[in-house]
């Protein structure tokens, strides 16, 4: 080993690895804190809504989650590769690439970690986000000397690399990244709407959550169809296929979709109920030259016999009791029902 650990004195220093991944690391760790700060105040609830506000309040951090979470594209390889530049030293490594909306992960972990004198364990990341500049990045991964693999895997997503990828996987992922920014917008309007509350409303907020979901997804699935940048190490290939975030943001816009339609079908259901607990008439009263008149006349019980009915609550003509009114011009309007009215 040399005075610097292997690394050389007139560059950067190789980052520091962590055994996990820090982004999911922090997306938990918010989360988390906002659900135990819930628990914590939950015994002030009181009765069965308690239940019921817990249920809410995760279904509504898991979407926040999931809004936030970047994995869209991942692929493994394990191979023998060439470990750096101007070096006939061979590892095997396990290679790693996920592509998020931000920028691209590049995972080298050695099997077994420590080879050739070094422990070699990297996750670098390259962006492509609004205000980076993915050449800038790959230009400094060149000056700290990082291993070829990563170098490799990493000049595929160029300007300048023959494979031509970089504009299409930037501007889906631009477009994706916004949609998901205006979802997590959603789901905070809708979360303010439920704890008014205004289920109503909150229940669209929820859909037009789900729909920006399902647009981001659209998105980002159009970049599956350019033709494939080949990633070959000796035999191997390393190819790529829908990560988790993606996965999850299409299982959480199909459940946010199907709960509000259960929701709406649900009170459809409760208004047809509604309607045919009514009684139906046995039979309808003609008057007059063979004329008759059908009204709605909702309500729980009708008047008896030769008794007056209140006809401002009648609706469409249909299939109820009938209020006749014999009465012409400027004669007094009388209502009867369930009889013939006077001659007049």
């Amino acid at each position: 080993m040399t005075l610097w650990d292997g690394s050389f004195p007139f560059y950067p220093g190789t980052n520091a690895c962590f055994p996990f991944d820090t982004t999911w690391a922090i997306i938990a760790s918010v989360f988390l804190s906002a659900l135990v700060t819930s628990i914590i105040i939950l015994p002030g609830i009181r009765g069965k809504g308690r239940l019921f506000w817990l249920l809410r309040v995760v279904t509504s951090l898991f979407i926040g989650a999931v809004v936030l979470s970047e994995d869209w594209e991942s692929g493994w390889v394990t191979a023998n590769t060439s470990y750096k530049s101007f070096s006939c030293a061979v590892v095997n490594a396990d290679i790693g690439l996920h592509i998020g909306l931000a920028g691209v992960n590049i995972t080298l972990v050695g099997n077994p970690v420590h080879q050739v004198n070094e422990t070699i364990d990297y996750n670098e990341h390259f962006a492509w986000s609004f205000d980076a500049d993915y050449d800038h990045s790959y230009s400094e991964g060149l000056e700290k000397g990082l291993p070829s693999p990563i170098l490799y895997v990493a000049e595929k997503f160029t300007t300048q690399s023959p494979c031509n990828v970089h504009r299409q996987y930037r501007i889906s992922s631009r477009y994706a990244s916004i949609t998901l920014w205006m979802a997590l917008c959603t789901w905070l309007i809708s979360i303010l709407l439920f704890s008014m509350p205004i289920l109503l409303y909150g229940g669209y907020m929820l859909l037009l959550t789900a729909v920006l979901m399902f647009f981001s997804l659209l998105f980002f699935v159009t970049v599956r169809n350019i033709p494939k940048c080949p990633i070959l190490f000796g035999p191997a290939s390393l190819k790529t296929d829908y990560g988790r975030s993606f996965w999850l943001t299409l299982t959480t816009g199909e459940c946010l979709s199907g709960a509000f339609g259960l929701h709406s079908c649900s009170d459809n259901t409760s208004a047809v109920l509604h309607l045919l607990s009514y009684e139906r008439p046995k039979s309808s009263v003609a008057f007059g030259d063979n004329a008759s008149l059908h009204a709605v006349c909702f309500r729980a019980a009708l008047p008896a016999a030769g008794t007056e009915c209140d006809c401002s609550q009648l609706c469409a003509p249909s299939e109820t009791e009938a209020c006749f009114q014999p009465g012409r011009g400027k004669e007094r309007r009388s209502r009867w029902v369930g009889q013939v009215p006077p001659a007049s």
